[in-house]
């Protein structure tokens, strides 16, 4: 009966220290927000070709079967060519959609399989989607190796950083400071994994040639790295 009314007491002592502390901590003063930035142009070392297969009937079952031997046999020849990070071979999506009537209902189904072709032998990439019969290329893709996108980055990187740095000097010297302190940052990075190419692509591959290559060229893709923080200015 006694324990309650000590309990109580304690727990509102600790409220108010705590809350006391809390009013004592000053607010920030002297603290600058900054972010700078710096961009690299790479050119693109990677491609990605998507090669398509459609078909379309009244009967799911056979619509599928079409699908996968079209697949099949496409993904057994190019596993053929296939070297590790030069030409990389996988399956993409495989879907079975059914097909309605203009007055309603169900009257077919219709299928579509995707072959992904990807990696830095531009060339190989090429002559190989031109020669795999049964399938169409329904989108081209450039982007940056990772090996090529990390190396980048780091100098980029220390760039940015170099920028942000010179910039809280200065600031703080306009401010009237003699320096700054860091007090929290951000380093970020920002680039198109793959950026698309050839967007009429799929007509054009109705009119290759057995064996042709797909026409390729890649461009060039910006690394950007930005530094964003805050920094307490002093009078050291």
């Amino acid at each position: 009966m006694t324990r309650t009314p000590f309990l109580a007491i304690a727990l509102m002592a600790g409220a108010a220290a705590a809350a006391a502390q809390t009013q004592i901590l000053p607010p920030p003063q002297n603290v600058l927000q900054l972010s700078a930035s710096a961009t690299a142009e790479v050119a693109q070392d990677l491609l990605a070709i998507t090669l398509s297969v459609q078909r379309e009937g009244s009967d799911a079952a056979a619509v599928q079967s079409q699908l996968k031997q079209t697949l099949d046999a496409a993904l057994a020849e190019a596993r053929k060519a296939a070297r590790p990070g030069q030409v990389e071979v996988r399956t993409g999506s495989f879907g079975i959609y059914p097909r309605y009537a203009p007055k309603g209902g169900v009257n077919g189904w219709q299928g579509r399989a995707d072959l992904v072709l990807e990696g830095r032998d531009m060339a190989a990439i090429s002559q190989l989607a031109g020669r795999l019969s049964g399938m169409v290329v329904s989108n081209v893709a450039y982007g940056l190796a990772r090996e090529t996108r990390e190396r980048v980055e780091g100098d980029v990187a220390a760039q940015a950083i170099g920028r942000f740095k010179a910039r809280a000097d200065t600031y703080a010297k306009q401010f009237g400071f003699g320096g700054y302190a860091i007090r929290e940052v951000n380093v970020g990075q920002a680039d198109a994994a793959f950026q698309q190419g050839l967007p009429r692509v799929r007509a054009m591959s109705a009119s290759l040639a057995s064996d042709e290559a797909v026409p390729v060229e890649a461009g060039k893709a910006n690394v950007t790295v930005t530094v964003n923080g805050s920094v307490q200015m002093s009078t050291r």
